[in-house]
């Protein structure tokens, strides 16, 4: 437990968190909708800093990001809680620990320097925060990416994207790449299946891209909910519009799962619908994920179509680059490749 960052004192000892976009106003004694930041007589508390409910050496292109330092390991971290309620939520046991289990909050003591170390001993390239919520283990990420930036080590964040621009731009020095959920493009499907809002993940994503920080976007596509061609498309032209053409867009394939069993699993054809929308929507590249063993999950270059990174799941089979450059007409792939 320590004192929390990015919070304001109310009165009668309440506090407003100021971490995510929900600015939780806590009473004393009550915790977050994360479950993980706790008031406690006026001092906002997180009540997960160094308690690592996971950690793995993962590819990068799990997280996935496929166009930032492609074929390396990431080392992975973790703890409980996150801020949205996604009732398809693929790491439920970890993500809403705190809120199913009566707030337990389970995990292995770690320093931001027991981390580091270990991701130097794995021949990790770049830290990821991610499994669960950047966002809500906040204290913690700061200090390990603060040290891994010392020692040349990148930091990653998976996220929803649900981060105030207060706490974007305390971490943005040491933050060099995100892949961001944007789950759907409607802000009844975020109320309704997510519990939260549209507006400021859009607000997140653009902030970001103003940053320079390096960005990859995934929309999981949920059959009946958020399939529709026109949403599809409206999403597909705010990355093309506000990001940048060069986005890579991760379409990924649901599975029924948590709270979320009454539909099947996303037909393929849907998928490969939802990448020619975007292809034409104007944006480079589009990926099909979920689904491996997909020609869509490879790298295609924009300019002539020779396939420049070939792809299995997570894993690089054949990257043709050449100082970031596709070997066969000579144009230059978007990304971080060194």
């Amino acid at each position: 437990m320590m004192e929390a960052y990015l919070y304001e004192r109310l009165e009668d000892n309440k506090v407003r968190c100021n971490l995510c976009s929900h600015r939780c106003v806590i009473k004393d004694g009550r915790r977050g909708i994360c479950n993980v930041r706790e008031n406690d007589g006026g001092i906002l508390n997180t009540l997960v800093y160094g308690k690592l409910i996971a950690q793995h050496i993962d590819p990068i292109e799990k997280k996935p990001l496929f166009h930032f330092l492609p074929g390396t390991p990431s080392y992975s971290i973790a703890t409980v809680g996150c801020n949205f309620r996604c009732r398809f939520c693929q790491n439920a046991d970890i993500a809403q620990m705190p809120s199913d289990r009566e707030g337990t909050l389970l995990g292995t003591r770690c320093t931001p320097g027991d981390v580091v170390d270990a991701a130097q001993g794995g021949g990790c390239r770049s830290i990821a925060y991610t499994y669960t919520e950047p966002t809500v283990f906040f204290e913690f990420a700061y200090q390990t990416a603060k040290l891994a930036h010392d020692r040349g080590i990148c930091n990653v964040f998976v996220t929803n994207g649900y981060m105030t621009s207060e706490a974007l731009e305390m971490i943005e020095p040491y933050l060099d790449a995100a892949n961001v959920d944007l789950k759907a493009f409607t802000d009844d499907y975020y109320k309704k299946v997510c519990g939260a809002g549209l507006k400021h993940v859009q607000a997140t994503l653009k902030l970001m891209k103003s940053l320079d920080i390096f960005i990859e976007v995934t929309t999981l596509i949920v059959p009946g909910l958020n399939d529709d061609p026109s949403e599809l498309n409206d999403l597909a032209a705010f990355i093309a519009r506000d990001l940048g053409p060069e986005t890579p867009w991760h379409i990924s394939r649901f599975h029924p799962t948590y709270k979320l069993t009454d539909r099947p699993s996303t037909p393929i054809q849907t998928l490969t619908t939802a990448r020619e929308i975007g292809i034409n929507a104007g944006l480079r590249y589009v990926y099909t994920g979920n689904v491996p063993g997909n020609a869509a999950e490879n790298t295609f270059c924009y300019s002539c179509g020779e396939t420049v990174i070939e792809r299995w799941g997570f894993q690089v089979e054949n990257l043709r680059l050449k100082n970031g450059k596709c070997t066969q007409c000579g144009v230059e792939i978007d990304g971080v490749w060194e």
